[in-house]
């Protein structure tokens, strides 16, 4: 009897569960599906010699994993080249119909996710695997299992293989981000975060619970199966049970294609996932083979960019921050609203001179969208909706903390606080000093600064290495365990050792970035020598010009600072160059960018890397640049390398000329 309950249970959880993930017509309340599925739990723990991998109960999640198995992809998973307007998308048809004259296309949903692919065998679900570099991937079975909507069994006992894209609905993508705020813990920016970061848990019982959702794309070697086109290929996969979109549309010219495009950005902001564009596939699977791949993407395909997405709402505030530097930085304080896959309530106005072009006012309806699909931004205001009693920004002329009379250069749009003991400043200095990309200091982040700051044990850069003394008050503070003290301590003293650059780049010198401080410890050596330098001597510096010069003498002649410097040489910072010998190589001289979402590398690992190679890494594509390297959900900055006929590189294939180089 326990055993046709079992079996009865299952039917049932699976039936309703294909309806809701799949159909998107549920048939029974979550209630009920709960009490199905409590009640199959319990049977299944009385009796554990029935349980199957196929059981619904083991998508719940609990395995537990020490790291991720590395597996190599029987066929490379390609990227896609991208299209951001009409006229593109015409120019890849006349290149398909050169080969293939008469041709159709099939126009899906770009899921804005993570690429996945899973692996059937004699109808079971065996493996599942990322994408990684397109070569090799993570296997993270145990998180995909536990996914409601893939089928752990098919009805097919060929070798298969699936790809798609992991998701994580807006709703999942909400509920989760209340959860970590009542718990205070970090939110995540958009859903495609949300969804990589928990597919990459090595609990699986974490991803169990973030209602993961996830479509499906790609029939590997259809043809051996007696398939002869995508269209219907997409088809087989949903009668297997498989979960495919079902907005797409089967198109005969790039007119048809278009109108359809269209149809969907109108809808996007209704549908209850992300989609950053849409992607048209060749129909027939014969002219894949005639039309071929480049190294890095299919030529048969590519993925069109819906531009950034522009949303109304209102400007409720404008409020001023002060940096490290004393530069007053206006902010927009905006009602809430969801723009490209993420909630934003603020923006940065950059300055009084874009506050009076744009006409900003208090109260105003803005239009604002993420630049480059990243940063927010106020592109515009809606005078039009702007009330009648409604009065110009008046730029303050006070410190918004200290009340310190604001300075603006001529030459600049800025406003400064020069006030040194201007609390902001301090706290804005301290807080840059110990980030990640000057000193890299673990534990210091903003939020413990400013608690130590309050306290009154850190009231400027060198009180950090004063902590110490302080070690049994620390002790006594409310969530200030001796392990994570200990922890914050050993990070000060290890951070003696840095190199050179992350300690002139954590001084906060006006005018000197990473780069900046990079080319001073190239050039001078030491700390010494710097800070001995003259105007003229620094602006024979290649990419040192006058401003960063003079910027580089006022610090080091300020005896506030010279103080600083001296108090660090004496707590034993590193102030010598630690300079790698540059390896010669085909980037070597070259100016370089990096754009898109990497997943080999950090950004920061990146541009260390190119730059030990001998290239220059800039920020911004320019007629001076010599390539492009990109990863996935690259956007203008990859369109901009294409209009000016500059060389690119996907992430992949310059890994493989890293390992080429290595070899």
């Amino acid at each position: 009897m326990s055993y046709a309950r079992i079996q009865e249970l299952r039917k049932w959880l699976n039936q309703w569960a294909r309806e809701y993930y799949e159909l998107d017509a549920p048939t029974v309340s979550d209630a009920q599906y709960d009490s199905y599925m409590q009640e199959l739990i319990a049977l299944e723990n009385e009796f554990p010699e029935y349980i199957t991998k196929d059981s619904p109960t083991q998508k719940v999640g609990g395995k537990v994993l020490e790291s991720f198995t590395k597996v190599a992809h029987k066929q490379r998973m390609l990227s896609l080249a991208n299209a951001f307007n009409l006229e593109e998308l015409r120019q890849f048809d006349e290149r398909v119909r050169k080969i293939v004259p008469k041709v159709e296309y099939v126009v899906e949903l770009k899921m804005d996710g993570l690429a996945m692919s899973l692996h059937y065998n004699d109808g079971q679900l065996v493996q599942a695997v990322t994408r990684g570099d397109g070569e090799v991937g993570e296997d993270v079975t145990h998180n995909v299992m536990t996914i409601r909507s893939i089928p752990h069994t098919i009805p097919i006992r060929d070798e298969i293989e699936v790809r798609g894209e992991v998701i994580m609905p807006k709703a999942s993508f909400e509920k989760l981000n209340e959860e970590r705020a009542k718990n205070n813990e970090p939110l995540f920016a958009n859903p495609r975060n949300a969804a990589a970061g928990s597919i990459r848990q090595l609990d699986s019982s974490v991803a169990a619970k973030r209602n993961l959702d996830a479509y499906w794309y790609f029939l590997m070697d259809a043809q051996k199966l007696g398939i002869h086109e995508h269209s219907e290929a997409l088809d087989q996969l949903s009668e297997w049970g498989i979960k495919t979109n079902p907005n797409r549309k089967v198109c005969q010219n790039i007119d048809e294609v278009w109108q359809f495009i269209q149809t969907i950005s109108e809808q996007r902001s209704e549908l209850p996932y992300d989609i950053d564009g849409m992607v048209l596939k060749v129909n027939r699977l014969d002219d894949w083979n005639v039309i071929g791949n480049t190294v890095k993407a299919p030529k048969w395909a590519i993925a069109y960019k819906f531009p950034a997405e522009e949303v109304i709402t209102r400007m409720n505030d404008i409020v001023l921050t002060v940096g490290r530097t004393g530069k007053i930085t206006p902010n927009a304080v905006l009602e809430p609203v969801r723009v490209a896959g993420s909630v934003i309530s603020a923006a940065t106005l950059h300055n009084e001179d874009m506050i009076k072009a744009k006409d900003l006012r208090v109260g105003d309806y803005v239009v604002i969208h993420k630049a480059g699909d990243v940063i927010p931004e106020v592109v515009r205001s809606l005078p039009e909706k702007r009330d009648e009693n409604s009065k110009e920004y008046v730029f303050p002329d006070t410190c918004p903390v200290c009340h310190s009379h604001l300075v603006r250069d001529a030459d600049e749009a800025a406003h400064y606080c020069i006030n040194q003991d201007c609390p902001a400043r301090v706290v804005e200095s301290i807080i840059h000093f110990a980030s990640r990309n000057a000193m890299n200091i673990d534990t210091l982040g903003d939020k413990r600064v400013e608690f130590l700051h309050d306290a009154g044990w850190l009231n400027s850069i060198e009180d950090i290495y004063r902590l110490h003394e302080h070690r049994e008050e620390l002790l006594e503070c409310e969530g200030y365990k001796e392990k994570s003290v200990d922890k914050l301590l050993a990070a000060i003293e290890a951070s003696k050792q840095n190199p050179l650059e992350d300690l002139i780049f954590g001084l906060g010198i006006r005018q000197v970035g990473e780069k900046a401080a990079k080319i001073l410890v190239k050039h001078f050596k030491n700390m010494e020598t710097l800070r001995h330098a003259g105007v003229e001597e620094l602006c024979r510096i290649k990419d040192i010009g006058l401003i960063t010069a003079q910027s580089i003498v006022s610090f080091f002649q300020e005896e506030h600072n010279q103080h600083l410097v001296d108090a660090l040489i004496e707590f034993g910072l590193n102030m010598e160059s630690d300079e790698q010998e540059v390896v010669e190589s085909r980037f070597s001289g070259k100016t370089v960018v990096l754009t898109g979402s990497l997943s080999l590398f950090t950004r920061d690992e990146a541009k260390a890397l190119l730059e030990r190679l001998g290239a220059n890494v800039s920020g911004s594509v320019s007629k001076k640049t010599d390539l492009v390297i990109y990863g996935e959900n690259a956007g203008s900055k990859l369109a901009k390398a294409n209009e000016l006929n500059v060389e690119t590189m996907d992430e992949s294939t310059f890994m493989s000329e890293v390992n080429a180089l290595e070899k």
